[in-house]
């Protein structure tokens, strides 16, 4: 199949608004996880994951952190104004320089209420924070296609833009919960494992995992390891091209330590992903490795994935994943590396043949989405049964709800399946 040529409509369902869950709950592994194994579906509880997973299996997780990035201001009429904080803006190299920031930082951002604010009007609000009271003032510096650019600048100027917005800023939680934010959300929107600052969603997996979750894999000789990829607004994009070939797939920025390449590499059992977010970081990496193979003089700083370039100028590509991070790993060794950095904008549809992971977790995803998409070209028609049980099953769907374990047989790499 040609992703080019799918057609959206194809990979949608009927989402009644009663089955989304509005808010976590009282414990994250009370979820129920609906588990699908080789075309088979059985009904599990969340906290059972480790006994049904493979024994030897590498689970990676996606250990991004969620920014307080929602910002509320009043102009001086009264009005309301949301800034949205989506990513540094060009001048920083990445988002983890951009949250270093002192005094000011020129961010990406969506902005609400737009056509009431005028250019060159700086806004301002008054914040109590541990530090004692700041004061942040936003001023719009230029209309891009789909963001504006903001100049954000605050006193006391020795703070940094990270502890900026975790005392001006809301959670930003997904739209289609159709709620404010609430204190409660500030813990459960993150997972327990979070680390690394510049999400503005949650990799929504990692939400049902606890300590007691992660102690109980240990026993079935199961490890972990760790990627970050930062979720942008992008995530919730809806496909709205009638041909996937007219659909803008963003891009979103990850980050993969020397460490776990390592331990991807020297791993022989199944290799299960933790979310959509790690399973497009893992793939991603193996396209990085194969274009560093290509090409081994290129620039660390501009290593990044086209949205179509795995299906054209690598589609008969056949090199296994040992030997192309084998070769990722000789590449960074040359140059000192302990992490590859990259933009990805890698559209994961039916028709992708998988590299690295052999199985993944997820939760239920919005129709038409690129993230559907994603679970689709992992569990092939066999998608359409999952969510077909889980609608009739009354399972919880999107951020907040249920997940799904997904473990299709195949051998990552070939079009063949375990025996």
């Amino acid at each position: 199949m040609d992703a080019r040529s799918i057609s959206i409509d194809d990979y949608s369902y009927t989402l009644p608004d009663d089955k989304i869950a509005r808010f976590p709950l009282p414990e994250r592994d009370g979820s129920r996880l609906l588990v699908y194994r080789e075309g088979q579906l059985s009904d599990q509880l969340f906290r059972a994951l480790p006994s049904l997973l493979p024994a030897g299996s590498l689970l990676v997780f996606n250990d991004t952190r969620v920014i307080f990035a929602r910002l509320h201001f009043r102009k001086p009429s009264g009005g309301a104004i949301e800034i949205f904080c989506l990513e540094p803006g060009p001048a920083y190299a990445g988002i983890a320089a951009g949250m270093q920031q002192q005094r000011g930082v020129d961010w990406k951002c969506l902005v609400g209420g737009a056509g009431k604010w005028k250019k060159g009007q700086v806004l301002e609000k008054l914040i109590s924070g541990p530090a004692g009271n700041m004061s942040l003032r936003a001023e719009i510096l230029a209309k891009e296609k789909d963001h504006f650019l903001i100049r954000l600048t605050w006193s006391p100027g020795e703070l940094n833009f990270a502890y900026l917005l975790a005392a001006a800023g809301n959670i930003p939680i997904p739209p289609y919960l159709k709620r404010e934010s609430d204190a409660a959300d500030e813990e459960r929107y993150q997972t327990v494992y979070a680390g690394s600052e510049g999400s503005v969603a949650a990799p929504t997996a990692g939400l049902h995992f606890t300590a007691d979750t992660l102690a109980a894999l240990g026993p079935r000789h199961i490890s972990t390891a760790f990627v970050t990829l930062h979720v942008g607004a992008g995530t919730f994009k809806p496909v709205t091209a009638a041909r996937m070939a007219d659909h803008d797939m963003h891009a979103e920025w990850i980050s993969v330590s020397r460490t776990t390449i390592a331990h991807l590499r020297a791993h022989t059992g199944d290799l299960i992903a933790v979310g959509t977010t790690s399973a497009r970081t893992l793939e991603s990496l193996y396209w990085l490795a194969l274009k560093i193979t290509a090409c081994p003089e290129a620039d660390p700083a501009s290593l990044g994935l086209d949205q179509w370039e795995v299906y054209d100028k690598w589609k008969e590509e056949t090199m296994p994943a040992v030997a192309a991070l084998d070769n990722l790993l000789s590449w960074m060794d040359t140059r000192g590396l302990d992490q590859v950095q990259a933009d990805t904008r890698l559209l994961i549809a039916p028709g992708y043949r998988f590299r690295i992971i052999s199985g993944m977790i997820t939760n239920f995803h919005q129709p038409k989405s690129t993230l559907l998409l994603l679970v689709a070209a992992l569990a092939g028609d066999g998608w359409k049964d999952i969510y077909q049980h889980a609608l009739r099953g009354g399972y919880r769907f999107l951020s907040y709800g249920d997940s799904c374990l997904i473990l299709p047989g195949f051998v990552p790499g070939r079009v063949v399946y375990r025996a």
